[in-house]
C-alpha cells in the first residue's frame, strides 16, 4: 500500500508556490521527489530560489506567469512541458483576500462594499483557477492522466462569522467587515471543483478541493485568535506544515478514486 502514497518522479504546478502555504507544498512535494515548478506573477532570482529551497533547487523551477494571464499561462505550461513533460499534479493555492490591516472600504459594510476589490479577489481565486485548470489541465487530458488539487478554505462552504471581527470596532472605532468576495470566491471553487471532476472523470484527470482552516501565524491579533479558537474544537490553528499530508495524499494514487470531492481540514471548525 505504500507504493500508492509514492509520488517520486512526478511533476506538479503550484500557482502562488512561493507564498506562506505555498512555500510549504512546494517544499514538501519536492522533498517527495516530484519535479516542481511554481508559476509566479513575479521573477524570482536563481539565488533568491537556492536561499528559500536550500538542496531542492535541483527539482524546483519558477516560471514567471499571473494566474490572471492566460496567455502567460500558456507560455509557462508550454516551457515547462519542454523542460519536464506534462504535469500530473496541479495546485491551485495563489489566491488573495482583503488585508485586516488595509483601508476601511476594503473591509467595509456589505452596502457599500467597492466593486473593484470584489473584482480583483474573484478574478485570483475563482477566475485564476479556472484559467490555469484549463490551460494544465486540458494538457493532462490529453494524455488521460492527472491531479487537480484546488485551495479552497471554510469560508467556502460557511459564512464569515463576523462576530470574530467584532473587537476591532470596539478597539479602532471603525466598523470592520470579513467581506464578501473571499467567501464568494472560495465558494465557487466548491462546485467548479464538481464541474471539472465530473467533465474529465473519463480523462483520468481528478479535481479535488481542500477546505482549510486557520493557520498559526504572528499576523493574526490576539483577540482574533481567541474568539476563533473558542470555535475549534481542537482548540488550536493549524501549524504551517499540517496541510502537507493531504496535499500529497490527494496527489498520489492512494486518491484514485477519488475526484470532485471537497477535503475539510479545520480542527472541526465546521462540526460546529
Amino acid at each position: 500500500m505504500s507504493d500508492a502514497f509514492d509520488i517520486s518522479g512526478r511533476v506538479a504546478v503550484v500557482t502562488g508556490g512561493l507564498g506562506q502555504l505555498g512555500t510549504q507544498f512546494s517544499k514538501s512535494l519536492a522533498e517527495a521527489g516530484v519535479k516542481v515548478a511554481i508559476f509566479s506573477r513575479r521573477p524570482f532570482s536563481a539565488e533568491k530560489l537556492a536561499e528559500k529551497f536550500p538542496d531542492l533547487t535541483d527539482r524546483i523551477r519558477v516560471y514567471e506567469a499571473s494566474v490572471t494571464d492566460k496567455a502567460a499561462l500558456e507560455k509557462a505550461t508550454e516551457q515547462l512541458i519542454d523542460d519536464w513533460g506534462v504535469p500530473h499534479i496541479l495546485v491551485n493555492n495563489a489566491g488573495i483576500d482583503s488585508k485586516p490591516d488595509g483601508s476601511a472600504e476594503q473591509n467595509a459594510p456589505f452596502e457599500v462594499y467597492p466593486q473593484k476589490y470584489w473584482d480583483e479577489i474573484i478574478d485570483t481565486n475563482l477566475t485564476g483557477v479556472m484559467l490555469t485548470s484549463q490551460v494544465v489541465g486540458s494538457k493532462m487530458a490529453e494524455v488521460g492522466r492527472g491531479s487537480i488539487i484546488n485551495v479552497g478554505s471554510i469560508y467556502g462552504i460557511v459564512s464569515p462569522n463576523q462576530a470574530l471581527y467584532a473587537y476591532r470596532e470596539e478597539r479602532d472605532g471603525i466598523p470592520f467587515v470579513k467581506a464578501i468576495s473571499y467567501a464568494a470566491s472560495k465558494s465557487g471553487l466548491v462546485n467548479l471543483t464538481r464541474y471539472l471532476g465530473t467533465y474529465w472523470g473519463t480523462k483520468n484527470v481528478r479535481v479535488n478541493l481542500i477546505s482549510f482552516g486557520g493557520v498559526k501565524t504572528a499576523s493574526f491579533d490576539k483577540e482574533f485568535v481567541e474568539a476563533f479558537l473558542d470555535r475549534v474544537p481542537m482548540r488550536r490553528q493549524a501549524e504551517i506544515n499540517e496541510y502537507n499530508g493531504v496535499i500529497r495524499f490527494l496527489a498520489s494514487d492512494a486518491s484514485s478514486y477519488m475526484t470532485g470531492s471537497n477535503v475539510v481540514v479545520d480542527g472541526g471548525f465546521t462540526a460546529w
